[in-house]
């Protein structure tokens, strides 16, 4: 049940669960305008928007269904506990051509003990992107209702 009318309790489910309208990654990057190439030139992500300074602005990213920013600086490195998972279509053709245009490579595609393909890569900061498809006969692309 949702809560009706105006007022600070306007449109917040009535359980206190959080409703999440929208929702993205921010990344504060070393260095923002090497990210920002890494995101949108070798990675190839599409721009929802910019902001900040135009000569050197911050961005963000669509991320399938959530959101990238990338906008800077950053206190310190990222840590090896942030990781962004990307599905793809088909993870050995982007092996490829990640590995062509310089992407460090961590490990390349290997069909995981889950089914799911992964391969694992690091972006100019050593965020770890692990890039996975999900194959055709996997259980993730059949519908799980019943009959």
């Amino acid at each position: 049940m949702v809560a009706a009318g105006p007022g600070p309790q306007a449109g917040r489910c009535c359980n206190g669960s959080v409703d999440v309208l929208s929702s993205r990654i921010i990344l504060r990057p070393r260095d923002l305008g090497r990210s920002r190439r890494f995101y949108r030139d070798v990675l190839g992500l599409a721009v929802y928007r910019e902001f900040g300074p135009p000569d050197d602005p911050s961005v963000v990213f669509f991320l399938g269904q959530g959101l990238l920013e990338v906008s800077g600086p950053a206190a310190g490195p990222a840590g090896p506990a942030v990781m962004i998972w990307l599905q793809v279509r088909d993870v050995r053709a982007e092996h490829t051509r990640l590995a062509a245009a310089g992407v460090p490579i961590l490990r390349g595609p290997e069909t995981e003990p889950w089914g799911l393909i992964e391969m694992w890569i690091e972006d100019p900061d050593g965020v770890r992107i692990v890039v996975v498809e999900v194959p055709p006969d996997h259980p993730l692309r059949r519908d799980q209702r019943s009959g």
